[in-house]
């Protein structure tokens, strides 16, 4: 018996809501009860990667793309008017933008309140250049309750008349181009905003003689990304920046150090990953002292009013772009009292002279955790030793001129409990040199990183925990070696009852350093 059948259209409709659009269309050839009820479908979810086998070249692309659009435009027209909830389109393959922004204006007039569309790969034109304009209807919509535009080809904004997004609670915008007071006024017609994520976002110097104050201020804000990739700088220099977020509760901040943060106020921020750096102009290639010492004199105040604005964070990422400028401004680190968990990633290396004044700042830190233990020698100009670490780490030296010499306290006031490193047996190479220890063997770079250990265990006196974890279940053999390296510590550690954890999904081992 057809028990199916035999169920409401509504219903019906809602299970076919959870197929994709070319299966859901599919049952159209059932029977004539079926073949209207993908009309009413008021979730379409298109994916050009379920559609096809991967193209073999760029010919195979294009015949496929054309297909896939033509379905796409085929059952919009069958659909109507029709009232419409979701439209999602991914195009992995070859999208014409054009074509995808044309079908725009029909979906807001059929009451769409989630659009999300997703081209990372878009149909190459000689004829025309990229950042096609968004149509002007889309920021004056009563229905728009999300939204996600992520062209790669990119698109411009321009909106002449007044924005008005009521009901918009989701914004992200990828890869764009507009002018300052375009993008004022597009904030400052989403009033009811509760997480705005903005990537690879450029200032359109063109039309606009001189920027003006770019000012993120939305009250029912509460997360926020703002993230601009270095190849991009070049597009976004001399606009100052004003942030008053009272209700944000996560941020992701990446981009280079503005002129002037004339306001930065997160006071309910909880999490934040944050990564500042210098622009092209401020960046002196000819050596890392030289480029520290112009950040030092010409952007200390910026950087102090951003951190400032940040300080009631509880749990903070930081990337080795971060470090190096908190290295850099070592002076004026503001203490971050809530701060209980500060990750740093580390996929080019750890700026070690930027670590010491970081947790001074953070009084009350309980886990720091370390993504890996990735070497980073162009801080040291050298190769890194133990002993290297132990004078930078320890002692901290360094020169604010030829004539002063400033030196921090060492790590023993450090209130961390917790250590973590992920990826322990990262960068192992079956080409790698082995020390004949007596161990079994240890490549170089893991003796240098269980030195960075020993080190941690020497230094930091309330340390409770030491986690490392090694990603691939495969590395058994040189997780022993390292444990059984670290079982051979000397006693008169200044953690005295911590407990060591070896950790892999297959594997744990563990010893306390009071054993």
């Amino acid at each position: 018996m057809d028990r199916i059948s035999d169920l409401p259209n509504a219903l019906i409709c809602h299970i076919l809501s959870f197929l994709p659009i070319k299966e859901a269309v599919s049952t159209s050839v059932l029977a004539k009860r079926w073949k209207p009820l993908f009309l009413d479908q008021p979730n379409l979810v298109f994916d050009d990667s379920i559609y096809f086998n991967p193209p073999t070249s760029y010919k195979e692309k294009l015949t496929n793309a054309r297909s896939f659009m033509r379905f796409v435009d085929g059952v919009l027209a069958s659909q109507g008017n029709a009232p419409l909830n979701k439209f999602k389109l991914v195009g992995n393959f070859v999208v014409d933008e054009l074509w995808v922004l044309e079908w725009i204006p029909n979906l807001l007039k059929r009451g769409v309140s989630d659009i999300h569309l997703n081209i990372s790969s878009f149909w190459a034109d000689s004829d025309r250049s990229k950042f096609d304009p968004l149509p002007p209807e889309m920021f004056v919509n009563k229905t728009l309750v999300s939204l996600t535009i992520i062209f790669e080809g990119g698109v411009n904004i321009n909106v002449e008349g007044d924005v008005s997004l009521p009901k918009l609670k989701i914004l992200h915008l990828n890869y764009f181009k507009t002018t300052t007071s375009t993008f004022n006024k597009i904030l400052s017609g989403c009033h009811v905003l509760e997480e705005l994520a903005l990537t690879n976002l450029m200032w359109d110097g063109a039309l606009e003689v001189e920027p003006c104050l770019v000012t993120v201020s939305i009250p029912t804000l509460e997360r926020l990304t703002f993230v601009r990739y270095g190849k991009y700088d070049d597009a976004n220099k001399g606009v100052p920046l004003s942030f008053d977020n009272p209700n944000v509760v996560y941020m992701e901040y990446d981009d280079t150090i503005a002129d002037t943060y004339q306001q930065m106020s997160f006071g309910s921020l909880v999490e934040a990953k944050l990564g500042l750096r210098p622009t092209p102009d401020q960046l002196n290639y000819e050596g890392y002292d030289d480029y520290e010492i112009n950040l030092l004199l010409n952007e200390m105040s910026s950087v102090t009013n951003f951190l400032n604005g940040v300080g009631n964070v509880k749990i903070l990422h930081v990337n080795v772009n971060m470090l190096w400028v908190l290295g850099s401004c070592r002076d004026t680190i503001p203490v971050f009292n809530n701060l209980i968990h500060l990750t740093i990633a580390t996929y080019r290396g750890i700026i070690w002279k930027a670590l010491p004044a970081l947790l001074k700042s953070c009084p009350n830190l309980v886990t720091l955790a370390f993504e890996s233990l990735k070497l980073f020698p162009l801080c040291f100009r050298d190769y890194i030793t133990y002993t290297q670490i132990d004078v930078w780490m320890c002692l901290c030296k360094f020169y604010v001129s030829n004539w002063r010499v400033v030196v921090r306290p060492c790590l023993s006031s450090s209130p961390v409990k917790v250590i973590e490193i992920f990826n322990f047996g990262e960068n192992l190479d079956d080409d790698d040199d082995i020390d004949d220890d007596g161990n079994g063997g240890l490549v170089h770079c893991l003796k240098e990183k269980i030195d960075h250990v020993k080190f941690f265990l020497h230094k930091m006196p309330n340390l409770e925990q030491v986690r490392l974890h090694f990603l691939f279940s495969n590395e058994e053999d040189v997780m022993m070696k390292v444990f059984k390296e670290l079982q051979e510590l000397p006693r008169e550690v200044a953690s005295p009852n911590c407990n060591i954890q070896v950790l892999s999904d297959n594997l744990s081992l563990s010893f306390n350093t009071s054993d």
